[in-house]
């Protein structure tokens, strides 16, 4: 078996939520992969476990925290040309818990937060749960994947009658897989000068860029207005180890994470640290192999839906292995069908703000993609 195989069986028992939520069913809904871990991060989990010692870690000597804020800091520099200050950075459970601690520390209830529509669901839940309003950047469809209107983007900050405090990016976009281009993250920086917003940018899915795209971070563009959150969780699969990063460009938000007391937000993990920093340090040949293994299936997909389901929209994302379904001309066609009728799992799009689609997650074998899509020809001919 290759490293990217998956024998079913053994997928079957996992007692994660992907294969517990829906029993039974194929599963291709939450965004996690279907493959084996990275070796050097289960190499690096194994040597931890071995030392025998599960007490505190000492990393009062590292500058951002855990030796993986380092690593973080290094593969910036190596992989995006983008040079950051280890002590600018802070360390997270997760992503959304960055966000969440952010929108708390620099925006008021009633604020209003950009954010580009549909959206990744939690960032969606989150403006509800905290009471910041959402100024929605719709999505449009083009020949060549999404467009978003920044010209209404400024007519709506321009006339808004109420403060408006954030830009919340998803970047690379969740769940479109949009790459934001140099152009126009600089259009962006433009716009959070002029109306004085500060950029939390979310870039959990920087790694799973299909080339000849190419990630930017924000911060390289507007490093005094972007804090830049990332995490190796999408690209190596880590997402229950539970850790994030954030490189916290403006001072005033960093004296602001610093003003909570220091036991609020919790520590990170032992074994996500470890497992974080041996996948930056140590993984980039595995995840060559998986993004090879999802840009052939993200166009296998796009071959067969236009095959066998041509009523369903589909542009191939240019990131993420997460594909955008418009299925509005598919009579009743909802993740709430699929599931009942054909067996299989997939994020309604009304979750993401957008009735209408659903969200799969290709991350798999080619022959569990290929039964995903007969179960659901099948069910949509019956």
């Amino acid at each position: 078996m290759s490293a990217f195989e998956v024998d079913p069986r053994r997928l079957a028992l996992r007692p994660g939520v992907k294969q517990r939520r829906y029993p039974g069913e194929l599963a291709a809904w939450v965004a996690d992969m279907d493959f084996e871990p990275c070796p050097a991060v289960v190499d690096a989990v194994q040597r931890q476990l071995a030392t025998g010692d599960l007490g505190y870690p000492d990393w009062k000597f590292y500058t951002g925290g855990s030796p993986a804020a380092a690593a973080f800091v290094d593969r910036c520099s190596r992989r995006y040309e983008w040079a950051i200050d280890e002590h600018d950075t802070r360390e997270w459970c997760d992503v959304v818990q960055a966000v969440q601690t952010l929108l708390h520390v620099c925006t008021e209830p009633g604020d209003g937060v950009v954010l580009h529509t549909p959206s990744y669901p939690p960032l969606w839940k989150t403006l509800d749960a905290m009471g910041r309003r959402l100024v929605g950047v719709p999505a449009a469809t083009h020949r060549d994947g999404w467009l978003f209107d920044y010209d209404e983007l400024e007519r709506r900050l321009a006339t808004h009658d109420q403060p408006v405090r954030a830009i919340l990016l998803c970047h690379p976009h969740n769940p479109t897989g949009h790459v934001f281009d140099v152009a126009e993250l600089h259009r962006l920086a433009a716009i959070a000068e002029r109306f004085d917003l500060l950029v939390i940018s979310d870039e959990i899915h920087a790694d799973l860029t299909y080339a000849p795209r190419r990630h930017t971070p924000m911060g390289a563009i507007a490093p005094q207005r972007t804090v830049t959150i990332h995490s190796a969780s999408k690209a190596f699969n880590l997402a229950g180890l539970r850790y994030a990063v954030s490189h916290n460009g403006p001072r005033w938000v960093r004296e602001r994470i610093h003003s909570l007391p220091d036991h609020l937000l919790g520590a990170v993990n032992l074994f996500g640290a470890v497992a974080a920093e041996a996948a930056w340090r140590h993984g980039d040949a595995w995840l060559a192999g998986v993004v090879d293994v999802i840009d052939g299936n993200r166009r296998a997909l796009a071959d067969q839906l236009a095959a066998r389901l041509p009523g369903v929209g589909y542009r191939p994302p240019d990131a993420t292995y997460l594909a955008w379904l418009d299925c509005r001309r598919a009579v009743g066609s909802t993740a709430e069908f699929f599931v009942e009728r054909a067996g299989v799992a997939l994020t309604d799009g009304a979750r993401c703000g957008a009735p209408g689609f659903v969200r799969l997650n290709f991350a798999t074998t080619r022959s569990i993609l290929e039964e995903l899509l007969d179960r659901m020809t099948t069910a949509l001919a019956a």
